[in-house]
């Protein structure tokens, strides 16, 4: 029996006993985050970073999967997080489906992670995955909407709980329907840009993440403290720790911008002569910044299969019977091809001893 309000053995029993029922009841409910971004912008690094792993990245094949965890206080039980990773850059944006789904679409966010050293692929990455997540996420909103006709309105509330209400620009912000983070890679290389290259850059992404409802920051790999930066974003989104509100939005400085806290009047205009502001194909201010970023960095198509590396072909992978069996079935692949050439060339030859062909 407990007295004078001080609990027994078996007070305590139940109450860890009612603990651990909340934890399993709240184990389908484990955070996800899915990393997307430019092809060898350091997303692996990024996630190894995070998990105090002291090992070489490999190349990202598909998708690909790792887990955190946190201890929960003085609790025996560990908070879990699910981290997943989409390698090729935007070419293999499909796979998204896996971990954006029916089950996990409320407690999923997502990273962009784009090569700030390569401004001339960072556009039509970055709208070709982020075209590919809306589109992934309108799905399993669609798909869900028949188990939970609320869910849109959910993530709806939720995105303006990020971003604040009472938002000055909220006419102009369209948020994600999930938490979303924008982060640059290679800082340290970014840095030694032309100062209103650089400029551009930072206007460009600052507008995008804002309009987005997003969060934007630079990171690299080689300075500790912009990989204590992206550690902090990652614990945010899948262990739900503060997220801050500190802000750098000087084009000089690596940027750090949490979501809601940007402004259209500060960001300014795209970097376009005042007489092409209100010309050309625009019809969106999005369309609009397109057009002067793309203007700077022509872009270059990203989306193809052959930029990605063949999995077959990394080392990592090796396995003896079915690389040989491999190997002869390329052969075997080779020589019909070659037999299926010869044959047509004798086709070709006899109908044009025939006539037939000229």
């Amino acid at each position: 029996m407990s007295k004078g309000g001080d609990k027994s053995l078996w007070d305590t029993a139940i109450d860890e006993a009612k603990l651990a029922e909340e934890d399993e009841a709240k184990a389908s409910e484990e955070a996800c985050v899915l990393f997307v971004g430019s092809k060898n912008a350091g997303k692996t690094s990024i996630i190894l970073r995070f998990l105090d792993r002291d090992e070489a990245p490999k190349p990202t094949t598909a998708l690909e999967y790792t887990f955190g965890r946190r201890a929960r206080g003085h609790n025996i039980a560990k908070d879990v997080g699910h981290i997943w990773e989409l390698g090729g850059g935007t070419w293999l944006s499909k796979l998204m489906d896996i971990p954006i789904n029916t089950d996990t679409i409320l407690h999923t966010s997502m990273i962009i992670v784009l090569d700030l050293s390569l401004p001339n692929e960072l556009w039509f990455t970055m709208e070709k995955l982020l075209n590919a997540a809306r589109t992934q996420v309108d799905a399993v909103v669609a798909a869900t909407n028949n188990i939970d006709p609320e869910i849109k309105i959910k993530l709806k509330k939720r995105a303006w709980e990020r971003l604040g209400q009472d938002h000055p620009d909220k006419d102009m912000i369209d948020p994600f329907l999930i938490p979303l983070c924008i982060i640059g890679s290679k800082y340290d290389l970014f840095q030694d840009f032309d100062s209103e290259k650089r400029k551009t850059v930072c206007k460009t992404l600052r507008f995008v993440a804002h309009t987005h409802g997003a969060s934007l920051q630079f990171s690299s790999t080689k300075q500790e403290a912009l990989i204590n930066r992206s550690r902090n974003l990652i614990s945010h989104f899948v262990f739900g720790t503060p997220m801050g509100k500190t802000m750098q939005a000087d084009h000089n400085k690596p940027l750090l911008i949490p979501a809601g806290l940007d402004l259209l009047q500060q960001i300014g205009t795209p970097p376009l002569p005042d007489d092409e502001l209100g010309m050309g194909l625009a019809r969106t201010p999005m369309d609009l910044w397109k057009q002067a970023f793309t203007s700077i960095f022509p872009q270059e198509n990203t989306n193809n299969p052959a930029m990605v590396d063949d999995p077959a072909k990394d080392i990592q992978y090796a396995e003896g019977t079915v690389d040989s069996m491999r190997i002869q079935k390329n052969e075997e692949l080779e020589r019909y091809r070659r037999l299926c050439e010869r044959r047509a060339k004798d086709a070709r030859q006899q109908a044009m001893n025939e006539g037939l062909v000229y």
